[in-house]
């Protein structure tokens, strides 16, 4: 069966070229490299998972050993023919799903290091290939764990093939080291949908990116609290004499006056005279005008910049919102056009029975898109997951605002509240524009507006838009 799915995996990759299927030409292994790994990681499945696990395992039980045997199985494959490592590296990225680690909890955690630093002691990828993750899973998990569970999936790189005995008793002791009593809670813990992506997320995609060759969708840290800084900042000091220093470019602060100054008309002196303007005075006032050209000129030093308004606008696309989907397919077009000319990028998302990007950011399109509410209000969460994947609503030095329009009748209000919360805590605001009449939840830490009309939802969004800008 492992071989089976291997040979599946194999024709996914070589379905646009079936003319390279001939795994004994070394040409056409090089042609389709994860193809061919798929089919060398099929086949080190069964030569090497020959055992399976007792009647009665708990299932989160049969889950742990299932993914300790991935790097196990491997190893075994690598260690009886060591050419075939070439290949099992290349399907590390087939064979992962961005969505692995959703967020920073002890299981997601002990998921992504038994699928990548697992594979460093089996010899499959190195510890330069999972910098990133490791740093991201020893930030969540700690030094003292991670080193425990690394003694287990070693342990288990020295099992039998046929010893399933000893690989459930090693899924125990995973699960107990993660703090998880596998006799109460027998099933795969799932995410919690309230909270975002953090570090794991951001490490696999880092990880996704460089290795297909994408290295500028990086993206960098965030900028440290100042606290950290001014720790690590203090421990560099005693070094700073004996190494030289490096000029770094500086960062744009927002809240900086411009480095400068700007030239300013003006009516009277000091400053430079303008002749021109001077005599077109003269000329206004002798035709018996108010003079309005300003023959002085000045040097001034100008304002701050104001800072980039990101502004997200989430639209529910339920059926009780039908009579608000004309409206705001129109305000999603308007939107995206107006932040060209402001301070402001903009994105639409809908969310119901699954989320939809209406409007990306940066994006103008060339007409409006009409949507239909006629759906269910399960991916609130989801989508505002997305809003903030797009324009980073929980970090940077932008302003940051979160429109919602629905009308808080959700599936999930427990998850709903605490994505509003978090949001509100990292300093964006939340503005829940609420349809009269309609039953529904009103959240807290989110500015609350019930609106009788349509068009009402779109001047407050304008509205709060014009005065957050006002307001920086």
């Amino acid at each position: 069966m492992d071989l089976f799915k291997g040979a599946i995996g194999l024709f996914k990759n070589i379905a646009d070229s079936p003319d390279v299927a001939d795994p004994a030409r070394a040409a056409h292994k090089r042609a389709v490299p994860t193809g061919y790994g798929l089919l060398v990681h099929g086949a080190a499945h069964a030569a090497h998972s020959r055992w399976t696990a007792p009647p009665g395992t708990p299932p989160i039980l049969a889950h742990v050993a299932d993914l300790l045997e991935e790097s196990r199985a491997e190893g075994r494959q690598r260690q009886r023919r060591r050419a075939d490592r070439r290949w099992l590296r290349h399907t590390v990225t087939a064979l992962l799903d961005p969505g692995t680690a959703p967020v920073d909890d002890p299981w997601h955690v002990g998921t992504l290091a038994a699928l990548f630093l697992a594979r460093v002691d089996a010899r499959i990828v190195t510890s330069k290939d999972v910098r990133t993750v490791r740093a991201a899973v020893t930030a969540v998990l700690g030094r003292r764990r991670l080193r425990e569970l690394r003694e287990v999936w070693q342990h288990a790189h020295l099992v039998d093939d046929t010893d399933a005995t000893t690989m459930i008793q090693l899924a125990r002791r995973w699960c107990q080291i993660l703090g998880i009593d596998p006799d109460q809670q027998r099933t795969v813990p799932a995410a919690d949908p309230g909270e975002f992506p953090g570090r794991l997320a951001q490490a696999l995609t880092d990880f996704l990116a460089v290795t297909a060759g994408h290295p500028s969708l990086v993206r960098r840290p965030h900028p440290r609290p100042a606290a950290h800084t001014a720790d690590r900042l203090e421990a560099q000091q005693p070094h700073r004499a004996a190494t030289p220093r490096r000029r770094r470019p500086r960062r744009p602060n927002p809240t900086r006056p411009h480095p400068e100054p700007g030239v300013k008309p003006s009516l009277i002196p000091p400053g430079r005279l303008r002749t021109r303007q001077a005599i077109t005075a003269d000329a206004q006032t002798a035709a018996g005008q108010v003079p309005t050209a300003a023959p002085w000129q000045q040097r001034r030093q100008l304002p701050p910049l104001k800072p980039t308004l990101h502004l997200a606008i989430l639209v529910d696309l339920s059926g009780s919102m039908q009579s608000y989907a004309d409206e705001m397919s129109s305000a999603a077009w308007i939107f995206a056009h107006a932040a060209r000319r402001a301070q402001a990028v903009t994105t639409t998302v809908g969310f119901g029975s699954y989320t939809t990007v209406l409007v990306a950011p940066g994006e103008r399109p060339p007409r409006v898109l009409h949507m239909v509410a006629n759906q269910s209000t399960v991916t609130f969460p989801e989508a505002a997951r997305v809003a903030d994947q797009l324009l980073d609503l929980r970090h940077g030095r932008t302003l940051r605002m979160l429109a919602v329009v629905s009308d808080g009748h959700l599936n999930d209000i427990a998850a709903g509240q605490k994505i509003v919360t978090t949001l509100h805590r990292a300093g964006c605001g939340v503005l829940w524009l609420r349809p009269d009449g309609l039953p529904g939840h009103t959240f807290m830490h989110a500015t609350t507006v019930t609106v009788a009309d349509p068009t009402d939802a779109v001047a407050h969004i304008a509205s709060a838009m014009v005065t957050t800008l006002e307001r920086a």
